[in-house]
């Protein structure tokens, strides 16, 4: 959730801890802090965001070779500047930036101040610098003094550190990401790699235990057992050039019209691994959160359609309470490999023996390092909080699972065209952009579809309400007459997915229904008949029903992304969310 880097080498610490924050703020904060050694640590913090504290405190006054920055996302104590990181022990020398949740923080700290300690924040995180503090006056060693402070905390925590009179950075991960660049006469550490590429696309990912030193000249990396271990050097193939907005107002505008090339990428992805553990398997669990858990959903229908073959979904934080323990094979789901809900129920599937199988954007990262088996989704970085490209780059590595599964190869011939039809919709932004203009003083959305349209639907509802703040919902078409109608007036909007399958004829009388309780409709679809009786319309291209939810997704996300615009919202950084969610 919070954006972490930290830098020892050549270069002007402020300068290069500045511009990774920048590429970390799509992860989502309320405040931002730099600390750098230059003989003394200095440091500068405040709340708001990264540019509006450095033009009215200017970070780059901080001199040094050696710092730490942080973007803080609010656990333990409100939004201020005392609770901004980095955090200080009582002697002001011993600094510590962290994202996650220490659970034994009131224990610690009641210990600690009875030891004579002063708090100067509500956080968890100053808790760290005040236990090393302590641990150091029986331990001269900095090192050993960071491994007897680590060892007495519980919960989740990757920790950066820096000390007065410390020629090194001292880290530790137990649960959220942390990953080192290795350059040339110089480190990097961060949340994500995508704060390292301008530096070295060499990056090591520390493994749940580990904690590192950082040298301008190497590292070290010592395992669970405090003993040195080697971890593997990953050569990431993402370029910083990927990590711009290249002339787009938004990142999600240019993830959006990224999508012609990248779905592309994933239909030509490597899905044997998958397949083979996949292969004869009778019963499949499925765990993923938020975008995810709705490519999930797709899967699930491509599973039983075309296979026949049972496929249960569970949101990753449900999985604990829905397993059964006899599962033998559990997908997983998640664009950063790092989704702590995911990571959590991965982890009681393989104590229950199941295989994993990991689809996901990062090669490295935890969920790709606990699998069995991979499949890489190749979005590419994906700056923008709200899952775009990476949603349809998974639905379309799990269709072509499906297809493989199935033997169908001739059906792979129906996705062909998927990214010819991805750019033509694309194109007719100036479509979107007149409906996002009708609707944007409207308040309440339905989003209904069936079949493979209804998770289609939920994905819809979900990226409207993330980036605009309005109230949108998704139902089964069918379930409407169950209870929700009871809501519809003219001042609400149901958008109805209606693409020309067998699911038409019926999606159709739902929509009749909605029109005679006189909501608002905006109908997608390539039925002639359907789009002439609403209100506003979307024409979408004739497809078929495999190619649907990835060809559907685009116009909703582009709805999305303008009336959040025409809202004067904030779409890369929807408030209170974060890209890659890493506490449970």
């Amino acid at each position: 959730m919070c954006g972490i880097i930290g830098y020892i080498g050549h270069r002007k610490a402020s300068e290069v801890i500045l511009a990774g924050l920048r590429r970390l703020e799509y992860r989502g904060y309320d405040s931002a802090g730099i600390a750098t050694l230059d003989g003394k640590i200095r440091v500068i913090k405040d709340v708001g965001k990264i540019d509006e504290i450095h033009k009215k405190k200017n970070f780059l006054q901080l001199e040094g070779n050696m710092g730490i920055g942080h973007t803080r996302w609010a656990t333990h104590g409100g939004v201020t500047p005392q609770n901004a990181h980095p955090h200080s022990d009582c002697s002001g020398k011993i600094f510590v930036i962290h994202n996650g949740v220490i659970e034994n923080f009131e224990k610690l700290k009641e210990e600690l101040l009875s030891a004579g300690h002063r708090f100067t924040s509500e956080t968890d995180t100053e808790l760290v610098a005040h236990l090393i503090e302590d641990a150091r006056k029986k331990e001269k060693d900095f090192g050993k003094a960071f491994e007897k402070a680590v060892g007495r905390l519980t919960g989740s925590w990757s920790l950066v550190v820096m000390a007065e009179g410390e020629q090194a950075i001292y880290l530790s991960r137990n649960g959220p990401p942390l990953v080192m660049g290795v350059g040339k006469g110089e480190m990097i550490c961060a949340s994500d790699v995508a704060a390292l590429l301008e530096y070295t696309n060499q990056a090591i990912f520390l493994e749940d235990g580990d904690r590192a030193e950082m040298h301008k000249d190497g590292f070290v990396v010592f395992g669970k057992d405090g003993k040195k271990v080697a971890r593997k050097v990953h050569a990431i193939n993402w370029t910083a050039q990927m990590a711009q907005k290249d002339g787009y107002p938004h990142f999600m505008i240019k993830e959006i019209n990224e999508q012609q090339s990248k779905v592309r990428e994933a239909l030509a992805a490597d899905v044997s691994e998958a397949v083979g553990l996949l292969k004869n398997q009778s019963s499949i669990a499925v765990v993923a959160s938020g975008s995810s858990y709705h490519a999930g959903l797709v899967f699930k229908l491509a599973m039983h359609r075309l296979l026949g073959a049972s496929c249960e979904v569970a949101y990753a934080s449900e999985y604990p309470y829905l397993r059964t323990g006899k599962e033998k094979v559990v997908v997983a789901i998640s664009q950063s490999g790092e989704t702590a809900d995911t990571l959590a129920a991965v982890r009681l599937a393989k104590k229950d023996k199941a295989k994993i199988i990991a689809i996901t954007n990062v090669v490295g990262s935890s969920l790709y390092r606990e699998a069995d088996a991979r499949v890489v989704i190749g979005a590419g970085p994906e700056l923008s909080v709200v899952a775009t490209k990476s949603f349809t780059c998974q639905l379309a590595v799990l269709t072509k699972i499906a297809i493989s599964l199935a033997g169908k190869s001739a059906l792979a011939g129906e996705l062909a065209a998927l990214s010819w039809e991805i750019e033509r919709l694309a194109s007719r932004s100036n479509e979107i952009k007149k409906i996002a203009s009708a609707l944007a003083k409207r308040r309440d959305f339905f989003f209904i579809g069936r079949s493979y349209s209804y998770p289609v639907a939920l994905e819809g509802a979900l990226k409207l309400k993330e980036i605009t703040y309005l109230h949108a919902e998704a139902y089964a078409a069918g379930e409407l007459k169950h209870g929700p109608l009871s809501l519809l007036d003219k001042e609400v909007v149901v958008v109805a997915l209606a693409p020309s399958d067998e699911s038409l004829p019926k999606t159709a009388s739902n929509i009749q229904e909605c029109k005679a309780r006189n909501a608002t409709l905006l109908v997608l679809s390539d039925s002639e008949e359907l789009l002439s009786k609403s209100a506003l319309s979307f024409r979408m291209p004739p497809c078929s029903q495999l190619a649907s939810p990835i060809l559907y997704s685009i116009p909703l996300q582009m709805l999305a992304y303008y009336m959040a615009v025409e809202l004067g919202r904030d779409p890369d950084k929807p408030r209170n969310l974060a890209k890659s969610v890493t506490v449970e």
